[in-house]
């Protein structure tokens, strides 16, 4: 997936503004390309300013609106060109009055929207930002086995009767996106990540980074249905730039530095910050979930290592002090 000497190509990057997808492009650029990113409303300083900010930007880098419920008329102009796209457009809510209206069908229909703008449009290879949330949790896997990322499905209708919609969303709209591009003849590849953790350039605080605040705020928070261990925005990122450029990498990608359950996230937190008061875990409901020091294998193979724990926390808090938050 590389250039000749012209340079490197063109990757349009769908959500661009977000928490993972503004490392994304900050690192595409970094590392050369000339980007596409896609915005809710150019008219929000909060969704492009930081981006116009990034080097290589006022060169390299486009913005584009696109709205998830006309994503094909809005996504053309910003694929037109482009040898890849990156999928990362989608709500994330974990709160919802209308999960069809907020969550599912901006899900499924924006992402079957842009991959039909990109196999019309020429592209070459997709890479679809999912979720460990499109694979667990599933009572039918033995609890001693290990998530194995092709095969492992979320019971989308055990979510339903939890009402976990963000997941269902994940699941269903990365299994529509299988079935497509199997139709279509398009070249696809898929990343889970896990809960994504790191510094944020972003102006506000997304979902994932949230969760952090809320625990460090004393707040108690019911995560066992969804919480599976942590990952570095900045690996996710570069997780979805490796699958971009080799070809080789095919099916699903779980994208978490452990598997690890929710009592050992909080365990650890109070540990590193005895001075805020992180609430305790007494039960652990996760004895569906099995530990695992290294648990994607897949990518470690392509040659991705990923930041410790540790590290990602800190690196975490340290922005939440920069920025107020805490």
């Amino acid at each position: 997936m590389e250039a000749g000497a012209g340079g490197r190509r063109l990757v349009c990057v769908t959500g661009g503004s977000g928490f993972i997808g503004s490392w994304l492009v900050r690192l595409l650029l970094d590392r050369g390309y000339t980007v596409h990113a896609t915005v809710k409303n150019l008219q929000d300083e909060g969704e492009t300013k930081h981006l116009q900010a990034l080097d290589g930007a006022a060169t390299r880098l486009r913005l584009f609106q696109m709205d998830l419920l006309d994503a094909a008329s809005s996504m053309r102009p910003a694929i037109e060109g482009a040898q890849g796209v990156v999928h990362l457009a989608s709500p994330l809510t974990l709160q919802t009055r209308d999960p069809e209206k907020e969550l599912l069908e901006p899900a499924m229909k924006g992402t079957l929207s842009v991959l039909r703008a990109a196999k019309d449009c020429g592209v070459e290879r997709v890479v679809l930002m999912s979720s460990k949330s499109a694979m667990v949790p599933n009572p039918s896997r033995p609890a001693d086995k290990a998530i194995a990322e092709d095969d492992c499905w979320a019971d989308v209708e055990l979510l339903k009767k939890r009402q976990i919609w963000y997941n269902v969303s994940k699941t269903l709209a990365e299994k529509a996106a299988w079935e497509f591009a199997k139709n279509e003849g398009l070249q696809l590849v898929v990343l889970n990540p896990g809960t994504t953790l790191g510094p944020f350039f972003t102006p506000s605080v997304n979902t994932s980074l949230n969760i952090l605040l809320q625990l460090l705020r004393g707040q108690e928070l019911e995560l066992d249905a969804v919480y599976t261990g942590l990952v570095d925005v900045r690996d996710v990122a570069q997780s979805a730039i490796v699958l971009y450029e080799n070809p080789s990498a095919q099916g699903r990608h779980l994208c978490l530095a452990s598997m690890e359950r929710f009592v050992d996230f909080t365990e650890k937190l109070t540990d590193m910050y005895p001075e805020f008061p992180v609430h305790r875990i007494k039960e652990d409901k996760q004895g569906w979930l099995m530990r695992a020091k290294d648990p994607s294998k897949k990518l470690m193979d392509l040659g991705v290592r990923f930041i410790p724990f540790d590290q990602t926390v800190r690196e975490t808090v340290d922005c939440f002090r920069n920025k107020g938050l805490i």
